[in-house]
């Protein structure tokens, strides 16, 4: 029961408190919550692109600039030209960590009626840093794949050395795939329920 006075006289107004709670939390959730952007499927596909697009690009650098200083390579000294392909299956990997990318990032798109903008960030922010990441990778790799394969054909002894350097150069796409993997699947669950459904 509520009383509300009024000079002298004092009024009594019966109303039951849960429901007058109850329906002003619908009312301030009704109002707060606004409806989805459909736009917001457009970060999410490109998230998507992002990521095997620039993916692709690292390891076709990698590849082609690799093949260079291999097939230069192979004229005079073909006996390490399988010994040689290393740089090329490394740049390969970095279009493989787009792929997982893209793959993971289309399956977490939700209905676009329902699909708030922090998922489309999120997921776009994932694709673009595996695809970068990995764009960069593919840059170190072919450099030093290039030179590595042409020294190595000088001095043996230069092998290990060309190994590990690409394999800290492979490493710069890992980050990035590690990275865009754990943004991506944790955008679900946060970006749920952030706004309501557009579709009347």
């Amino acid at each position: 029961r509520g009383w509300v006075a009024s000079g002298s006289s004092a009024r009594i107004f019966t109303f039951n408190l849960s429901s007058v709670i109850t329906s002003a939390m619908v009312f301030a959730a009704s109002t707060v919550l606004a409806a989805c952007d459909p736009s917001s499927a457009f970060f999410g596909f490109m998230g998507v692109t992002s990521a095997i697009v620039f993916a692709n690009l690292g390891a076709a650098y990698g590849t082609a600039k690799s093949g260079v200083g291999i097939s230069s390579m192979g004229v005079m000294r073909p006996d390490l030209v399988m010994r040689s392909i290393i740089p090329v299956v490394m740049a390969g990997v970095l279009g493989i960590y787009g792929l997982i990318t893209a793959v993971i990032i289309n399956g977490k798109l939700d209905t676009p009626a329902t699909y708030s903008s922090y998922s489309g960030y999120a997921h776009l922010g994932a694709g673009l840093t595996v695809g970068m990441s990995s764009l960069a990778a593919g840059l170190a790799i072919g450099i030093v794949g290039d030179a590595g394969v042409r020294a190595n054909a000088q001095q043996p002894r230069l092998f290990v050395g060309m190994i590990l350097i690409l394999i800290f150069a492979e490493a710069l796409g890992l980050y990035g795939l590690i990275v865009g993997l754990v943004v991506a699947s944790t955008a679900s669950e946060k970006g749920a329920g952030l706004c309501t459904s557009y579709a009347p």
